[in-house]
């Protein structure tokens, strides 16, 4: 049986975990996409894009080597250019992307997840940063 929730997952980060974990705070067991390793298809890079609402202006990480050496800023570049660097440089990919039956987020903040998440939480959820996100009583604060 598949997972209902998919994340695109970059264990290095902490926002990455924290959205992890919130959903795994369901009870769910996402499936799971590092996408450094397995990058997503031209497509399906595309579509999350498109599904979260964001441009890719929006979607593209600025704070990385390969965004400032290009000089991906400049407003010269098109969409399907800054498309294609984001699959040859996948760090440009921000994340995390989660999709589920309810929509796809880019979950900056890790919080943004508990929007299209079916499952309730399952108990109280404290950030690696120590962030309260849901109390002890299940609420989110």
């Amino acid at each position: 049986m598949s997972s209902k929730v998919k994340i695109y997952h970059n264990p290095a980060c902490g926002t990455s975990r924290n959205t992890l974990a919130l959903i795994r705070n369901t009870g769910e067991e996402p499936e799971i996409i590092e996408y450094l390793l397995n990058p997503p298809s031209k497509r399906e890079l595309i579509n999350l894009i498109e599904k979260s609402g964001l441009s890719v202006h929006e979607a593209i990480r600025k704070n990385v080597e390969p965004f400032e050496t290009h000089k991906l800023d400049q407003p010269h570049w098109t969409d399907e250019q800054l498309i294609n660097f984001m699959l040859e440089y996948p760090i440009l990919i921000n994340r995390p992307f989660v999709v589920t039956e309810l929509g796809v987020r880019l979950c900056r903040p890790s919080e943004l997840v508990l929007d299209i998440l079916s499952a309730p939480q399952l108990g109280a959820f404290i950030k690696e940063d120590g962030e309260i996100i849901i109390n002890k009583d299940g609420k989110r604060i």
